[in-house]
């Protein structure tokens, strides 16, 4: 049975602290099937990890709480931020993230190997649509529904937002979802946007949302997203937050 949207057992508001919110994320437990699978492959590990100390719980937003620009994935990786503890960590798809990121002045460095390694963002911050890495990459509606909460308090401490980007349809939907919640029930009803790869959409509320195929191994080998491609989300980006002449070369 589909239940419908509610704040869970000590919600959040809109307007806390980053650092409340993601000590609420990563204490939470309300999805069953997500809790025994990140734990189990916590304990299981991969054979090439057998020696790591897994995170095994919920991944925390990471980022600069006065960032313009918000990022939105899918859910952990489960042997990438389910082992390192930070998002777009430790697999490949953070290694297309943060490398863009980096040559668009958004990061000081341009991997991202685990918790520890100094890594900063400036002016971005990076969350997702589920906390908990799914089994099969493959999160459930009503486990959508229980993380949303968490992105909607995220949307309100973010206060000097401007550009979102969706990395993949499912971030796109359940960012749409969210950010008609955080408009409130008074705000003008908008279509929803087509997602395509490199869609720039202005939003109510003054934000301009851009939408990617997500850097999955499943796009980038295949040749769907390529590094030229990729890139070209991130110049419409700078372009949007700071103008045509300020891209790196």
């Amino acid at each position: 049975m589909t239940r419908r949207f509610e704040m869970p057992p000590g919600a959040i508001g809109p307007f806390q602290q980053i650092t409340e919110i993601n000590g609420r994320i990563v204490a939470c437990t309300i999805c069953p099937r997500l809790v025994e699978y990140r734990e189990r492959v916590a304990r299981t590990k991969r054979r090439m990890y057998r020696e790591a100390d897994y995170w095994g719980r919920p991944l925390p937003g990471f980022g600069d709480p006065q960032a313009r620009l918000l990022l939105v994935g899918l859910a952990p990786a489960a042997h990438g931020g389910n082992r390192t503890g930070r998002m777009f960590t430790g697999d490949r798809s953070g290694d297309w993230l943060y490398g863009a990121l980096h040559r668009f002045g958004f990061a000081n460095q341009p991997t991202s190997r685990h918790r520890d390694d100094g890594l900063s963002l400036r002016d971005a911050y990076v969350t997702a649509a589920i906390r908990c890495a799914p089994p099969a990459n493959k999160p459930l509606r009503d486990e959508l529904l229980s993380c949303r909460p968490y992105l909607l308090a995220e949307l309100g401490s973010l206060e000097r937002l401007q550009v979102v980007v969706a990395l993949g349809r499912i971030a796109f939907d359940s960012y749409l979802a969210a950010y008609r919640v955080f408009l409130g029930a008074d705000a003008a009803p908008f279509p929803k946007p087509a997602f395509s790869h490199g869609g720039v959409q202005p939003l109510p509320g003054g934000v301009t949302l851009v939408s990617s195929y997500h850097p999955s191994q499943q796009n980038t080998q295949t040749g769907r997203l390529t590094t030229e491609m990729f890139h070209g989300v991130f110049a419409t980006v700078r372009s949007l937050l700071d103008g045509p002449n300020d891209q790196p070369a």
